[in-house]
């Protein structure tokens, strides 16, 4: 398990599938701001790719996250889009609504940086969110991720157009202990 402050990241368990089925992915207004196509329900016991880890691909790491105090399920993280000739990677996390708004993002994101930058030797991590994610930006740029760019009218979430907000961090920049 690979252990931040408040949370760790380890395997996908059997027993995590149905409460990240019922508490994050049935919701169909969060399921459609943080995938990249229409929101679509998920069938009970499928090996749709958000629940079950697809172990031969090896451009996904898909985590479980832990409140490390108490060992409960709080959401999932990843790194995705692992390219290892560029040595870059995308960063995604998704909090259960009761594990909002308790700092669980933000270490989250400084433990998926230690992943990607210390063990796996990447270079560049990047995050992609929608524009009005505040928890999901501030979790960035606490630790260190830079705005470079935002791509207007990219998301087509529920009914509207929405901007995303492109977010990079290279390993020489990285400071583990940045988290304001």
């Amino acid at each position: 398990m690979l252990r931040g402050e408040k949370v760790g990241l380890r395997a996908r368990h059997d027993e995590d599938i149905p409460v990240l089925l019922t508490e994050l992915y049935d919701d169909v207004v969060n399921g459609a701001r943080s995938e990249g196509g229409p929101w679509r329900p998920i069938t009970p016991g499928s090996q749709d790719r958000r629940l079950v880890v697809d172990e031969t691909n090896q451009s996904t790491v898909s985590f479980s996250v832990v409140d490390l105090d108490s060992g409960t399920l709080v959401g999932t993280a990843n790194l995705w889009g692992i390219d290892t000739h560029n040595r870059c990677a995308h960063i995604g996390l998704g909090l259960l609504p009761a594990a909002r708004g308790k700092g669980y993002g933000t270490d989250v994101v400084a433990t998926l940086c230690h992943y990607g930058f210390v063990v796996r030797g990447l270079h560049r991590l990047q995050i992609e969110t929608l524009a009005d994610n505040t928890a999901m930006l501030r979790s960035a740029e606490r630790n260190g991720f830079v705005r470079e760019g935002v791509l207007r009218s990219s998301a087509w979430v529920l009914g509207e157009f929405l901007d995303e907000v492109l977010l990079g961090l290279l390993a020489r920049d990285w400071n583990p202990d940045a988290k304001v």
